[in-house]
C-alpha cells in the first residue's frame, strides 16, 4: 500500500515537471523535516526521501533557470576577465610612461651637459644662444635668447639649472610660438601704420581742398577788404560824428566819393552780399579770408536791426505827433557808428596780424559754426573727397527708393 502511495506520488512529480508549474509542489504537502526523517506527514501523506527530494527539486531541475544562472556566471566571468585586462592594460601604460619620462630626463641631461660649457651646473644666456644655435642649425638672436631664459628661468637667476632646463623640442617649439606671435605683432602694427598713413593721406588731401593753412602777406591783406562793406553800409550812422559836410576833411572826403561810387551801382548791397556768400564758400581760398567775409556779412545784416527800429520809432512818434529831440537822434546813430568803427578796426587789426578775428560778441560765434572743417569732408569709394552731407543726402534717397 505505501509502495503504490509512492508511486502516485512520484507521477505527480514528473507532472508538475512538465507543466512547469512550481506551485504543484506545495500542493503535495511535502514537509521538509518529513523527508529528512523518512516518516509520514501528519495528514498521513507518504514522505519522500532526502536524496528523491534533493534530485528532483523543481526549482533546480527548471532548464530556464539553470540557463539564466549559466548566463550570470558567464557574465560574472567576463566582467572579471575584462576587468583584469584593464589593469594590466594601465600597468603597461604606466611603465610605458615611466620608461618615456625617464627617456625624456636622460635626453634633457645629455642636452644640458652639452650646453653647458664651462661645466658649472648652470647655463647663461651665451650658452643657451650658443648650444640652440648648434642644436637647431639657426641663427639666435641676443633678444630671442634672453626672452627663452625668462620664460624658463623659473627661480629668476638668469641662469638655467638642469631642473628648469628642457628639452631641445621643447626649446623649439617655444621658438617657433616667439615667431608665430612676432609675425602677428608685425602684422598689426603694419596694419596700424597702413591705417594711419591713410589717415594723413586723407587729412592732406582735405587740407589741399581746404585751405586751412597760416594767411601769407597777399592773404592777410585781402582779408581786409570784405570790412568795407559794412563800413560803406554804415557811413549814414556817421554824419553827425564825421561832420565835414564842406569837404574839408580830406579822409571823409575819401569816404564820400567812395561811397557815392558804391551807391551809383544798383543793387550794390545785394552784389556785394552775395558775391562774399559765394567767395566765402570757396575751400580753395585761406581760412582767414573766407572767416572776414562771412563776419563782414553778418556785421552789415547787424547794421539793418538799428536801422529798422530807428525807422519804426519814427513813424510810431510821427503818429503820436511826437518828434525825438535831435541830440537823442544824433546820440543814437554815433553809438552804432562807434561801434562799428571799434568792431571794423579789431577785425582789420587782428586780420593783418594773421589772427582770426573770432571775439565779436554774438557774431564771431555765428561765423564760426558755419565755416567748413576739415572733418566735414569724407573720401568715398572711388578716392575721391566729398562734403559729408552730401553722403548723408544720397544716402537717405537710396534708403527712401
Amino acid at each position: 500500500m505505501n509502495t503504490l502511495k509512492v508511486k502516485r506520488t512520484s507521477l505527480a512529480l514528473c507532472l508538475a515537471l512538465s507543466t512547469d508549474s512550481y506551485r504543484t509542489t506545495e500542493a503535495l504537502a511535502f514537509s521538509s523535516s518529513g523527508v529528512r526523517n523518512g516518516g509520514l506527514m501528519k495528514s498521513g501523506a507518504p514522505m519522500v526521501p532526502t536524496a528523491f527530494h534533493k534530485a528532483w527539486n523543481p526549482v533546480r531541475s527548471n532548464p530556464i533557470t539553470a540557463l539564466r544562472a549559466k548566463s550570470d556566471e558567464g557574465k560574472d566571468e567576463e566582467i572579471d576577465r575584462l576587468l583584469s585586462m584593464a589593469a594590466k592594460l594601465r600597468a603597461e601604460a604606466s611603465s610605458l610612461e615611466a620608461e618615456k619620462a625617464k627617456g625624456r630626463a636622460d635626453a634633457v641631461e645629455k642636452a644640458f651637459r652639452q650646453f653647458d660649457i664651462n661645466q658649472d651646473e648652470e647655463i647663461d644666456v651665451n650658452e643657451l644662444k650658443a648650444g640652440l644655435e648648434k642644436m637647431l642649425k639657426m641663427e639666435l638672436s641676443d633678444k630671442r635668447a634672453e626672452e627663452l631664459m625668462k620664460e624658463f628661468d623659473s627661480s629668476g637667476d638668469g641662469k638655467l639649472q638642469l631642473d628648469e632646463f628642457v628639452t631641445i623640442d621643447q626649446f623649439r617649439n617655444r621658438l617657433e610660438s616667439l615667431k608665430q606671435e612676432e609675425k602677428r605683432l608685425s602684422s598689426e602694427a603694419q596694419k596700424v601704420a597702413r591705417k594711419e598713413e591713410e589717415k594723413a593721406v586723407l587729412a592732406q588731401a582735405r587740407l589741399d581742398i581746404l585751405n586751412d593753412r597760416e594767411p601769407t602777406v597777399s592773404d592777410r591783406a585781402f582779408s581786409v577788404l570784405p570790412y568795407l562793406f559794412p563800413l560803406l553800409d554804415g557811413l549814414q550812422y556817421g554824419r553827425f560824428l564825421l561832420g565835414g559836410e564842406d569837404g574839408s576833411n580830406p579822409v571823409i572826403a575819401v569816404l564820400a566819393v567812395v561811397y557815392s561810387l558804391y551807391r551809383t551801382i544798383p543793387f550794390s548791397g545785394l552784389i556785394a552780399f552775395f558775391s562774399l556768400n559765394i567767395l566765402s564758400n570757396n575751400p580753395s581760398i585761406n581760412r582767414l579770408v573766407r572767416y572776414n567775409m562771412q563776419q563782414a556779412i553778418f556785421l552789415d545784416i547787424a547794421l539793418f536791426f538799428p536801422g529798422l527800429v530807428t525807422g519804426l520809432l519814427g513813424l510810431a512818434l510821427k503818429g503820436a505827433n511826437v518828434e525825438l529831440p535831435t541830440s537823442i537822434v544824433q546820440l543814437g546813430t554815433d553809438a552804432i557808428f562807434v561801434s562799428l568803427i571799434l568792431a571794423l578796426a579789431y577785425c582789420c587789426v587782428s586780420s593783418v596780424l594773421g589772427i582770426t578775428p573770432d571775439k565779436l560778441p554774438l557774431i564771431s560765434g555765428a561765423v564760426t559754426k558755419r565755416m567748413p572743417s576739415v572733418d566735414m569732408f569724407t573720401v568715398d569709394s572711388d578716392g575721391n573727397i566729398r562734403m559729408k552731407e552730401d553722403d548723408e543726402k544720397d544716402e537717405k534717397e537710396e534708403e527712401d527708393k
